[in-house]
């Protein structure tokens, strides 16, 4: 790729970006792990616009942050962030590795390399000292509008004269990720840089400077800031969000499997060993989720943020999401019936004869009378989520459900929708330390059921007191037991419908997993029917499932 003109005209030269188009991004989005239209028909990739960085490095080579189009044969365009540096040959600077290299270039007699920008310290440094200043960018271009950096209350200053430290982390995911600090007192802050944007303000930014700046929550890494592209007319779009950095320790997935190994041991044994250690952090766990939704229930002028009763819209939404649901997975289970396994055969039996009855139940959702609240919850919650430090946790990740869309994502929910989801977490741990363990190849299905059911039960009502403990009651939260377990029963369902999916087309071995979540649920929804237990139900223990 070659210019006359020098690579600081770059942002107007508008036939560099066809060239570009036509013949290096293609080809070079496809090599990068957070591009994710790969299975899909591309028609092209295109730079829709190009930001100013505004910071003139003293080699004189400016930054950029291109806006591309990806468009396809089919469905909607995406927008992705590419920030690019022109590293002239000669020149010292980092070791960028191939895969942020794009493409060799000369600009202005002056040969050299485009890459990825994040793997040069200078613009590192330059995303971090406008972050730092809440710096507003205004773009040299006409209609570009502005890129606004925001300081949060988490970001650390270092000391007169102490030399900023970043680098890239090593891991290929659909952002980036850049940590910073100080020599005196090493890397202190993460900055999650979005490649896939969106038409609206990033669900995560929100959560995290509200959780820390409103709701004064401690066990997520605290918001230090954020910078946006703000067009005339539109709502900014999140390019990056920094946070104050979190040790280098096992998220609670990898935690509980080393907790269900004791256990695993035992099984064969025929002993059942629970440490008393584990339901202490079970419940320290519960804790946590507990602070987090009182934390995003506090008093706000935000509407994002207001609590809401359940709504007409809001119950239309839920059910008519749910019926689909159940239908594609109903569907896809039919259609793969012969691959499962005898156990699981059976367990999808008893979810097809009930169809009608989960179909009914559901419904049931449409008119009943709900007197809890709901709130913006995490909305992706589970394990794999949550840090666990020596004495306590740090949750992480509150970019919601990665298949819903943006709007989707800020629908607020009965914050026992986060419960669900950690509650069927656990369930996933030790059914697949069971049933997939060298310990119990000798050990029937059945019996391995039994057991798994009985350490789940265990820990899953440990989490639940303590997560409710939490809150006294009353609370508004909260209408009353018998609400709670209706609306735990209708997310444990809705969770377990949506794990049939993958479980089905990936780890058909793995189908009896979530099948028994729902087997479970259908029996405490039996106890709903006339003739069943339901005038027990508002005073029942909140452990129907």
């Amino acid at each position: 790729m070659n210019s006359t003109l020098p690579f600081s005209a770059f942002a107007t030269d508008i036939d560099l970006h066809a060239q570009l188009a036509a013949d290096v991004l293609p080809a070079y989005v496809n090599t990068c792990r957070w591009f994710a239209g790969k299975a899909r028909q591309q028609t092209g990739v295109r730079v829709q616009s190009v930001l100013t960085l505004a910071d003139q490095p003293a080699d004189g080579q400016p930054f950029y942050l291109l806006i591309l189009e990806a468009t396809y044969a089919d469905g909607e365009p995406e927008q992705y962030q590419l920030p690019l540096a022109f590293v002239p040959d000669g020149t010292t600077t980092d070791a960028i590795p191939d895969k942020g290299i794009l493409t060799t270039a000369t600009f202005a007699d002056m040969p050299g390399h485009l890459v990825d920008a994040i793997y040069v310290a200078r613009f590192r440094e330059a995303l971090f000292r406008h972050l730092a200043a809440s710096d507003v960018v205004t773009q040299p271009v006409d209609g570009a509008g502005q890129l606004l950096f925001s300081r949060g209350l988490g970001l650390a200053d270092g000391a007169p004269g102490d030399a900023l430290i970043s680098r890239v982390l090593p891991v290929d995911s659909s952002n980036s990720a850049l940590v910073f600090g100080y020599a005196s007192q090493g890397e202190l802050l993460f900055m999650k840089l979005y490649r896939k944007l969106f038409a609206q303000t990033n669900p995560e930014v929100e959560m995290v400077a509200f959780l820390t700046e409103t709701g004064g929550f401690g066990a997520i890494p605290a918001y230090a800031g954020q910078f946006t592209w703000q067009q005339p007319g539109t709502e900014p779009i999140t390019l990056g969000m920094m946070q104050r950095m979190v040790a280098d320790n096992k998220d609670s997935w990898d935690m509980t499997g080393d907790y269900l190994n004791d256990f695993l041991y035992a099984v064969p044994n025929r002993l059942f060993a629970v440490k008393e250690d584990v339901f202490e952090k079970v419940a320290l766990l519960g804790r946590r989720t507990a602070e987090m939704h009182l934390a995003l229930y506090k008093k706000t002028d935000d509407p994002a943020f207001f609590s809401e009763p359940f709504t007409d819209d809001y119950r239309t939404f839920l059910t008519g999401r749910f019926t689909d649901l159940l239908n594609r997975r109903y569907d896809l289970l039919v259609n793969n019936y012969d691959r499962l396994d005898p156990q699981a055969q059976r367990l999808a039996w008893v979810f097809m004869e009930a169809k009608e009855m989960i179909d009914d139940f559901v419904a049931d959702f449409q008119t009943r009378p709900l007197g809890s609240c709901r709130i913006r919850i995490h909305g992706d919650y589970h394990l794999g989520q949550v840090l666990a430090l020596p004495d306590d946790y740090v949750i992480i990740d509150f970019e919601g459900e990665p298949e819903s869309t943006i709007a989707d994502r800020k629908i607020k929910h009965s914050p026992l929708k986060d419960v669900a989801g950690m509650i069927r977490s656990y369930h996933y741990a030790v059914s697949a330390k069971l049933f997939n363990a060298a310990e119990t190849e000798g050990i029937s299905p059945e019996k391995l059921q039994v057991v798994s059911d009985r350490w789940y039960k265990l820990i899953r009502d440990t989490y639940l007191d303590a997560y409710l403990d939490t809150f006294g009651s009353p609370h508004p939260m909260f209408y009353d037991n018998g609400e709670i377990n209706y609306l735990l029963l209708i997310y444990l369902l809705e969770k377990a419908v949506y794990e049939l999916g993958y479980e089905i087309s990936y780890r058909p071995t793995w189908v009896k997993i979530p099948l028994k979540g729902i087997v479970d649920v259908i029996r405490e929804i039996e106890k709903l029917q006339p003739g069943g237990q339901h005038r027990q139900m508002a005073s029942a223990p909140l452990h129907l499932v």
